[in-house]
């Protein structure tokens, strides 16, 4: 599957979108941040420069579950032509940062992360980070789709759909993100009059005078 348009799509509608929402919304109106790649602070006030060092300084995933939501942020969002991976991106990093911030998504992270460990097991004999790329594919498309997947693995989908919106947020919020979608931000532009083909639509034209008084720009 298409796992790149996919996310790009998702992020655009409300799903993604919401993280994003929901993190501006904390008792200390502090914006989540994205990534490690904000290190200048200068502009917080001071207790947010306390929040964020305390969130920054704890740890919540063990090491082995931090290797299973990178080799999953890699699957959902994989290194092509365009641009690098999610872990290349530190979509992990920004997963474990979220899941301090918002407490909310702790249980359902970790209970989902045993949940996939447990199909591996049962299934492979292995844990998720140590089976074959094909099998763990194999088990990611059995919930990765939610109109298509048996009830029985509801739990993994409602997992998987929390990991995929985490992923997509974390990536399209970082440096490598934005230059993938091709976001240029503000950017100034030369105003060059209104075009010809419009002024004479309305039977209009600039008189001699405006043209003189015009600047001009190079094509």
């Amino acid at each position: 599957m298409d796992r790149r348009k996919s996310i790009k799509a998702l992020l655009v509608g409300t799903a993604a979108a919401g993280v994003l929402v929901e993190s501006c919304n904390t008792k200390t109106e502090k914006v989540a941040e994205p990534n490690a790649a904000v290190t200048n602070e200068d502009d917080r006030m001071e207790e947010e420069k306390v929040i964020n060092k305390k969130l920054k300084d704890a740890t919540f995933f063990t090491p082995e579950e931090m290797a299973t939501i990178t080799v999953l942020a890699d699957i959902i969002i994989p290194k092509d032509e365009v641009s690098g991976s999610a872990s290349e991106a530190k979509v992990p990093d920004f997963i474990e940062f979220i899941v301090k911030d918002m407490p909310a998504h702790q249980t359902p992270m970790r209970g989902g992360l045993r949940w996939l460990d447990l199909q591996s097991l049962k299934r492979f004999e292995k844990q998720f980070t140590a089976i074959t790329a094909q099998q763990r594919i194999e088990i990611v498309d059995e919930i990765a789709y939610p109109a298509k997947a048996k009830p029985e693995l509801k739990q993994g989908v409602a997992f998987f759909s929390l990991m995929r919106n985490l992923t997509a947020t974390g990536f399209y919020t970082s440096e490598i993100g934005i230059q993938d979608i091709g976001y240029m931000g503000n950017k100034p532009n030369q105003w060059k009059g209104v075009p010809d083909e419009v002024l004479k639509q309305y039977n209009m034209a600039y008189s001699e005078k405006e043209l003189k008084e015009t600047v001009q720009f190079d094509s």
